[in-house]
């Protein structure tokens, strides 16, 4: 009986060492790939053609994002400008020397459910990794 249960415990660990690494590899290239996207979109959107982040911008690195695994339903995206004015307003683009901010949101969704094989609280479902950061605006009008 002793040597049954060694065996079974000793095989849910190594089973749990060997996919640990995988889930949570999942979950360091989605936050890597979101900042990734994050950053090309303030530089795209804070240069001096454009100064600010439309829905064009948006539904485009969608796709990307798309193509890369994730659902683009689920995907949030918050634009805005330090100093309070909407940064998604190609009418209006924020002028140079005032920052642009987006943050980009996705689920963990399902992912971390295999903590609970060892005894650990899992990631709720409504949980979200973000990435984002702020550029400063490079636009001048009448340029």
């Amino acid at each position: 009986m002793k040597q049954i249960l060694v065996f079974i415990l000793f095989s849910s660990i190594l089973c749990w060492m060997m996919f640990a690494p995988v889930y949570r590899h999942v979950a360091i290239l989605r936050q890597a790939l979101l900042q990734k996207e994050a950053d090309y979109l303030l530089e795209v959107g804070a240069s001096g053609r454009y100064g600010y982040i439309d829905a064009n911008m948006i539904d485009e690195s969608r796709r990307r994002l798309e193509s890369r695994g994730f659902d683009p339903a689920l995907l949030e995206y918050d634009v805005g400008a330090t100093d309070g004015t909407d940064a998604a307003n190609p009418e209006r683009p924020v002028p140079r020397g005032t920052g642009i901010r987006l943050v980009i949101s996705y689920p963990y969704g399902n992912l971390f459910v295999l903590d609970r094989l060892i005894g650990l609280e899992p990631v709720p479902g409504e949980a979200r990794m973000s990435a984002g950061g702020v550029k400063m605006s490079e636009y001048v009008p009448g340029m």
